[in-house]
């Protein structure tokens, strides 16, 4: 079975076989050498010199921590959203008691870094500017360089959703001046679910120390202290630790600019061939290179044709979410994949399309 989906992602045979090895004392040298070797190779492909922390939870539990760690009830932040990931990081700081300012733009294209700068200028409340880089609803990744740019011009911090994007698209965390980004070892990682990984600049870490929202399995700082000592505060997914430690030692063979050059190739080739067929893309602009977002045919029954993928073609695709449910199906080509894998969807779905009308 070909899993295609925005996540979870594929996992070499490598991270397969690490993740079933024996379980060791989380307090003890062995771990202490395992999750400093991480950290550091993460900080590699973050691209950063400052602190990344590793916690236990998906990529959402990360969104929830930059939040919680960095805010007060009552600050006021500008949330970007292009689609559902937006929506949601959006949401969790509304959740914990942000002034929210939401600024919607159209699904299928990228937040305008100009519409962001006059909110910034026209509002010095404004304390916090929070974007997902790679918004996988849509298949569109945000300039995010401009909207860093932005934002620093404003003196703002910046919160990253990089759940979707760090590892597969180029994201220099420090040169960027991100304050703290988020991704998750299900993704780009080719890992099991079970960790987020955060980077925080020495501007996040002034925000932490003055942040008042309620935190204790997220509280940043003690993550921090804890890592000093190459441990972690509570119980951490040592087997997912042991799968993010092979596949980092993949992708450093690899070299991360020339992950970053497959994932373009890959994300060029899966656009083409999709156009070859007579389909036409959901984005307008701003195409993510980690997945295709592609309209349903009029005539095309979306069920039918995900069915008939799966079942027929041992080939698993997305459907749309929320308002694009029935009306998209997304091809998710990040971590562990090649040209060859879209080839391969593009030959079912070619088949797949004609049997799966109305």
């Amino acid at each position: 079975m070909q899993l295609r989906v925005p996540g979870p992602t594929p996992c070499p045979p490598q991270a397969l076989e690490a993740q079933g090895k024996e379980m060791i004392n989380h307090r003890g040298e062995e771990f202490r050498k395992l999750i400093l070797d991480i950290t550091w190779s993460l900080k590699q492909m973050f691209q950063t010199q400052d602190d990344v922390l590793i916690l236990t939870a998906s990529g959402t539990g990360g969104l929830e921590a930059a939040i919680v760690n960095t805010l007060s009830p009552g600050d006021k932040v500008l949330a970007l959203s292009i689609g559902a990931f937006g929506d949601r990081f959006s949401d969790i700081a509304h959740n914990f008691g942000a002034e929210v300012e939401k600024l919607d733009f159209e699904w299928g294209r990228a937040a305008h870094p100009e519409v962001v700068e006059k909110r910034l200028k026209d509002d010095s409340r404004i304390k916090a500017v929070m974007v997902t880089h790679n918004e996988t609803s849509t298949g569109v990744t945000n300039d995010l360089e401009a909207i860093s740019r932005v934002a620093k011009e404003y003196d703002k911090l910046l919160l990253v959703d990089a759940v979707s994007s760090l590892s597969c698209i180029d994201l220099p965390v420090d040169l960027w001046g991100c304050d703290v980004v988020v991704t998750a070892s299900q993704k780009g990682w080719m890992s099991p679910p079970g960790l987020a990984m955060v980077s925080i600049s020495e501007r996040g870490w002034k925000a932490v120390s003055e942040a008042q929202m309620p935190r204790y399995y997220w509280d940043l700082s003690r993550a921090r202290s804890f890592l000093e000592k190459g441990q972690t505060p509570w119980t951490p997914a040592i087997s997912t630790l042991y799968a993010l430690y092979s596949t980092l030692k993949l992708m450093e063979g690899e070299g991360l600019a020339n992950i970053i050059k497959r994932h373009v190739r890959v994300g060029d080739r899966a656009r083409m061939r999709i156009e070859e067929l007579g389909l036409s893309l959901f984005p307008k602009e701003a195409y993510s290179n980690t997945v295709t977002a592609v309209n349903i045919p009029s005539d095309v029954d979306s069920r039918k044709l995900l069915t008939t993928m799966r079942r027929k073609y041992n080939i698993v695709l997305a459907g749309g979410q929320q308002r694009l449910s029935g009306k998209i199906f997304r091809i998710g080509h990040m971590g562990w994949v090649g040209e060859e894998d879209i080839d391969q969807i593009i030959v079912a779905l070619k088949k797949a399309l004609p049997e799966s009308k109305r």
